[in-house]
């Protein structure tokens, strides 16, 4: 049986906030768009520098497609009560190019570990649930070159898929770069070859 290939993911549409109070305690969950570790880093500094006076600032993120890569931290909270249930929240609901912040302030009271378990899983979820979830395709770009003849018959094609024209160079013959969801790249490849008889040289960019 072929695999199936997975040509989209789940990520937020924008950051978002949402705060709980527990016992005197706030718990105030961030949530952010986060391409990369770099950038997920970066966002977690500036949060560090805006909620300076906070007790603590525990996070997690999932970034990165084919090298995934993900990271949570209690910052000073008895270990796995704070970073690793916001990032089964995140793996949860499938999420990916993400980074949750939950800032704490004491309110006074201890939760026992249990219960910042519940408040930290709670504040993650209540926040992604008035999150804007958005499906993000996965595409590759094709670059070919094909005889002027043959340009008319080549954008009936991409007019029939999900195929986006990133570039068009005209000169003595048609050079293009067409962004594809992944899923439909063989299927592209396949007419574009058929409609040229195989005389045609494909390259994938990026």
């Amino acid at each position: 049986m072929a695999e199936q290939i997975t040509d989209s993911y789940l990520t937020l549409d924008t950051e978002n906030i949402h705060e709980i109070k527990i016992k005197g305690s706030r718990f105030i969950a961030l949530g952010y768009p986060a391409e990369t570790e770099t950038a997920a880093l970066a966002i977690l500094d500036k949060i560090r520098k805006k909620e300076h006076a906070a007790t603590h600032h525990c996070y997690a993120y999932v970034v990165g497609l084919e090298a995934e890569k993900f990271k949570y931290s209690d910052d000073g909270e008895p270990s796995g009560t704070a970073g690793r249930p916001i990032y089964q929240v995140i793996t949860g609901r499938n999420l990916k190019k993400v980074l949750v912040v939950v800032v704490r302030y004491y309110g006074g009271t201890k939760l026992g570990t249990g219960g910042l378990t519940r408040a930290y899983s709670q504040a993650t979820a209540e926040m992604l649930d008035a999150s804007r979830i958005i499906e993000t395709l996965i595409c590759d770009s094709l670059r070919f070159t094909v005889p002027f003849s043959l340009y008319d018959q080549i954008m009936r094609i991409i007019s029939r898929g999900e195929y986006r024209i990133v570039s068009q160079d005209f000169a003595d013959l048609v050079t293009l770069e067409v962004e594809i969801r992944k899923s439909q790249v063989e299927t592209f490849a396949a007419q574009l070859i058929e409609l040229t008889g195989g005389q045609i040289e494909i390259t994938k960019n990026g």
